[in-house]
């Protein structure tokens, strides 16, 4: 289906691999719109429970290719955000399922902006995060003006982005940036004790509560409490409550189908 992208579905996990090794996952024009695409493919397969967002190689994602993008006559950075990294970020925010980040390298510039907008984000030791946009002269984008301050408050978020500080994996946890951190030669199996939750567990109640912690960050509790009571009666209405109540009831595990 892909060029770039290597894409597959086991038992409801959905792993999505930048799959430029060659130049570190960097992103050109045709792996970002594929990727959008493949995000699009997770958000109507209704199997799909998780979705699990890697690098190939050594390396998660580089950021923007910027040998390609000299290639082009003339660059719009602007049309270049609205119509390739934008899309990616709305939708991977917008989706209605948990993103693990599996960090199995660096993630510089864009592709750092991509790992801080998983939902979860499991990394290396080794690997590395990265806002490298001031070394070239530019400016946050893809996101990270947002979720950096958020993650790690004001000022060290001005610091990261403005000296493109390189963060290894146990400092990156330590900064709450990351979710855990493993062995390179363990990550796979940190991250599955994830996926394998993630895949059984209440998927709608999930994907409303990610919508819910999306829209807190600029709402007041007033707005929230309406918006709880909103989504409850949403979740309340699942198959997912009624197998949850009749599992307690019946002292068994549920079995939740995500719906």
């Amino acid at each position: 289906m892909y060029e770039f992208l290597q894409y597959k579905n086991e038992e409801g996990v959905v792993t999505i691999t930048l799959d430029r090794p060659e130049v570190y996952n960097a992103l050109n024009d045709k792996i970002t719109f594929e990727l959008q695409d493949a995000l699009k493919a997770v958000s109507k397969d209704d199997t799909a429970r998780v979705v699990v967002l890697t690098g190939a190689g050594k390396a998660f994602c580089s950021g923007q290719d910027l040998k390609a993008s000299q290639d082009q006559e003339k660059r719009s950075f602007i049309d270049s955000l609205h119509k390739r990294y934008n899309p990616i970020i709305r939708a991977m925010r917008n989706l209605p399922k948990p993103i693990i980040c599996r960090l199995n390298g660096v993630a510089a510039g864009a592709g750092c902006s991509i790992a801080l907008a998983c939902d979860l984000i499991i990394a290396a030791e080794e690997a590395m995060l990265t806002e490298v946009f001031i070394n070239i002269g530019l400016v946050l984008d893809s996101g990270s003006s947002w979720f950096l301050p958020r993650l790690v408050g004001s000022a060290r978020a001005f610091e990261l982005s403005t000296m493109g500080t390189r963060i290894k994996g146990g400092e990156a946890y330590e900064m709450g940036l990351v979710n855990k951190v493993a062995p390179l030669e363990k990550l796979d199996e940190a991250v599955k004790e994830y996926t394998d939750y993630y895949a059984k567990a209440p998927t709608k109640a999930i994907g409303l509560m990610k919508k819910m912690l999306n829209q807190s960050g600029n709402a007041s509790l007033e707005e929230m409490l309406d918006y709880e009571a909103y989504c409850q009666e949403i979740a309340g209405n699942s198959e997912d409550y009624k197998e949850g109540v009749n599992a307690f009831l019946e002292k068994r595990k549920p079995e939740f189908k995500g719906k």
